[in-house]
Order: C-alpha cells, then structure tokens, then sequence
C-alpha cells in the first residue's frame, strides 16, 4: 500500500523509481518472505487443530 503511494505521489512530481527505491523495497520485502513459509505452517496447523476439535 505504501510503495503505491509512494509511486502515485512521483508519477504527479515527474520522479522517477531510483535503485534506492529499489534497495528500499527489497530490504522491506525480505523479512515479510523470510516470515510468510512459518506463518502459512502456523495458520495451517492451528486450522488442523480447530478442525478436529469441533469433532
């Protein structure tokens, strides 16, 4: 949500998208895809859980 905005507000100022924003972007991006394989296993297995609990 931010990087759009953050794109939007360039596009009005005739800026451009520099290898800054690119660095930026990725040190951003990489702990959320570090994260994302423990979060879907913990999401997954506590649904597990629930699921044969209501049995």
């Amino acid at each position: 949500m931010l990087k759009w905005r953050r794109k939007e507000s360039r596009k009005k100022n005739n800026e451009r998208y520099t290898i800054g924003d690119f660095f930026m972007d990725l040190l951003l991006w990489i702990p959320e895809l570090l994260f994302l394989p423990f979060r879907l296993l913990f999401i997954g297995v506590r649904t597990i859980f629930r699921f044969i609990d209501n049995f």
